[in-house]
């Protein structure tokens, strides 16, 4: 079977995923790669950790449980799923578990933790052991930084937040210099004047060096007083803003923060981006979300590296889909699903994958450092026509991502036959067609070996022999016993 290597690089815009915060619980990778048929460049996961609080590491609300409680941060600590490693705890649980299934996957980790000011060199040293195992991962410290609704806030200056995110960054990428720390602050929130300084530029100008990346959080709509009140004309707890003006104030951020790191600049994220449909309804969220993607394309903006929608699965209405209230383990799809699919699957925000140069021979080396470098191996296949079934068979135990016709599939370790049909329904061939089957590996535990010598950024795997694939282009013909 002839083939040919080929390497996955970045897309011109990466795309990202929230999956699980303070109003929607975490959901398994393999039902969102079905249902959105790409895996994203990061995952992203919401925690918090302050552990020298009473009650910790208890979730907030059901520790602290109040009926007076009619804000979402209004508890001694963020409401977030709790960090359950650090120097207290292990790695065993929370977020951990999820970071393992994320990465074998094919996607890098992208953590954001609410952090209590306050915690020691040593606490902040243990998390920086913990995240070590897991090769690229973005490390968004105390976001929304220029806010007042965090706990880290309430507790502290906005100069003591931002000296913090400095010493924080420094010392957990001392023990894991695989971690990209992210700034997120508001940035530039007001198109009022031409020219003008960040919120809290004098407190927060020194996280912008100190940072890999930065990031702002923009909704082009948001109902933050959910779930204690509803979003109504006239009302105080929500806002609604233009397409237009989202990617301009997020263009202006980047520019000004780039001032402020000497001229250079650095990849510049929005970490959160959504139009919240308790405030416009589902039709034009969807809508929102086509008209800024589409503006990101038409304008160019290669200043622009990536976006994170918040998030799959949500209590509310800033999910693809909202949880249905009568079994939280099922979600019901809205509108913009298919709107955020057509989105994913473009070229502006697809890896890009090339051919490279050498023979193929087995024993085969896959190496793969993260999401946007990895390489991998592509079996050119003949399709006469539209399949009745393809199907690749492995003997090797081997953890691997697999594209065929635009759609993804992962194969665990244990499994020994993917079924490719899924690449046929929503794009079936109209007549014969050269396709390629393409593999990738990704570490089969979700942890990087650090036992090897460059096992802090790389995981390598070894495939001795190639999948088999099964195709047919006509039923199977009665027994004529």
């Amino acid at each position: 079977m002839e083939a040919y290597r080929i390497h996955m690089g970045k897309a011109k815009c990466a795309v990202d995923l929230g999956d699980g915060s303070e109003r929607g619980a975490y959901v398994n990778q393999d039902y969102i790669l079905e249902k959105l048929g790409r895996p994203h460049r990061s995952i992203s996961l919401m925690y918090c950790y302050y552990p020298l609080d009473e009650g910790w590491p208890g979730r907030a609300s059901v520790v602290h449980a109040n009926p007076d409680v009619r804000f979402a941060w209004d508890f001694p600590y963020d409401d977030y799923f709790t960090y359950k490693g650090g120097l207290e705890g292990n790695t065993d649980g929370e977020p951990f578990q999820y970071m393992r299934e994320i990465r074998q996957h094919g996607q890098d980790v992208n953590l954001t933790m609410t952090i209590d000011p306050h915690v020691s060199d040593e606490q902040l040293a243990a998390i920086g052991r913990d995240l070590r195992p897991f090769g690229r991962v973005f490390l968004r410290i105390n976001h929304e930084a220029t806010g007042n609704w965090f706990s880290f806030n309430k507790r502290c200056t906005y100069q003591e937040v931002a000296d913090f995110f400095v010493r924080a960054s420094r010392i957990i990428k001392e023990q894991a210099p695989n971690v990209q720390t992210v700034i997120c602050i508001g940035g530039i929130e007001s198109l009022d004047k031409e020219e003008m300084e960040m919120e809290m530029e004098k407190e927060f100008a020194q996280t912008i060096p100190a940072a890999d990346i930065w990031s702002v959080d923009k909704y082009m709509s948001l109902h933050w007083g959910w779930p204690y009140d509803v979003a109504e004309s006239g009302g105080n707890s929500h806002s609604r803003g233009s397409v237009a003006d989202t990617f301009e104030m997020t263009k202006r951020s980047f520019e000004r923060f780039r001032y402020l790191n000497g001229g250079t600049p650095k990849p510049m994220t929005m970490a959160e981006f959504n139009a919240d449909g308790d405030v416009t309804g589902a039709y034009e969220q969807a809508e929102m979300v086509k008209m800024f993607c589409d503006m990101v394309e038409q304008k160019q903006a290669t200043w622009f590296s990536g976006f994170t929608f918040y998030q799959f699965r949500d209590q509310g209405r800033l999910g693809l889909e909202i949880e249905n209230p009568n079994n939280p383990d099922t979600g019901f799809e809205q509108p913009v699903v298919q709107t955020y699919k057509e989105i994913i699957h473009r070229d502006w925000f697809s890896p890009e994958i090339t051919r490279q140069a050498g023979e193929v021979t087995l024993p085969l080396n896959l190496r793969w450092s993260n999401s946007e470098d990895a390489e991998g191996v592509a079996i050119p296949l003949h399709f006469e026509k539209n399949p009745i079934f393809c199907e690749a068979v492995f003997e090797e135990d081997s953890n691997l991502m697999l594209e065929l016709n635009g759609k993804w599939f992962y194969k665990a370790p244990q499994t020994k036959m993917v079924d490719l049909m899924g690449a046929f329904f929503e794009k079936p061939l109209k007549g014969a067609a050269d396709l390629t089957l393409k593999i990738f590996a990704p570490p089969a535990t979700g942890e990087n070996d650090l036992s090897k010598p460059d096992g802090l950024y790389h995981s390598d795997t070894i495939l001795r022999e190639l999948s088999k694939v099964r195709i047919r282009f006509s039923a199977i013909e009665p027994s004529r016993d």
